[in-house]
């Protein structure tokens, strides 16, 4: 009995750990194929560089002063609470309301060194650009090999011979 694991819910829920789920889904045989779980509001997470990522979400009916983004920590948050429209200010009697207005909290996991870079409302989406950026400390480096004189025990720079 074989057992299948769905890696799809910790796609939705996180940024910059892409290499690691995308081994995993290679160790499980995984084909990236498959239902996703309706949620809201509904978002698109998607890769726009080799370290730059687009968070865009699906709010419609929201301006930019009903939403809020933080981040904190490894983890980005976004907040929307419609505010109800005052007596005076509607127009007409609601038959149906398709379109979902009510608040909503929808958090991220960011992996390390992922930075929010900023945020926009264009026709009803929210986009949230992120990068990561590694320190200089923590990228690779070349390290020079050094050779010792026998008689001195010294290191000689290997540049230097």
């Amino acid at each position: 009995m074989r057992t299948t694991f769905d890696l799809t819910p910790l796609y939705r829920s996180t940024v910059g750990f892409d290499r690691l789920f995308s081994m995993l889904d290679q160790v499980a045989g995984y084909d990236g194929q498959g239902g996703q779980g309706s949620s809201y509001p509904p978002y698109n997470i998607e890769r726009t560089g080799e370290n730059a990522y687009r968070i865009t979400l699906a709010v419609a009916g929201f301006a930019a002063a009903d939403l809020a983004i933080e981040a904190k920590e490894n983890t980005l948050t976004v907040r929307g609470d419609k505010q109800a429209p005052k007596q005076e200010e509607k127009k007409g009697e609601v038959l149906y309301q398709g379109i979902a207005a009510r608040a909503f909290e929808r958090a991220f996991q960011l992996a390390d060194f992922v930075e929010v870079r900023g945020a926009s409302l264009e026709n009803g989406l929210l986009h949230i650009d992120l990068v990561r950026e590694i320190p200089e400390k923590m990228k690779p480096r070349q390290i020079a090999i050094g050779s010792t004189t026998p008689a001195t025990g010294k290191v000689i720079d290997a540049k230097a011979a």
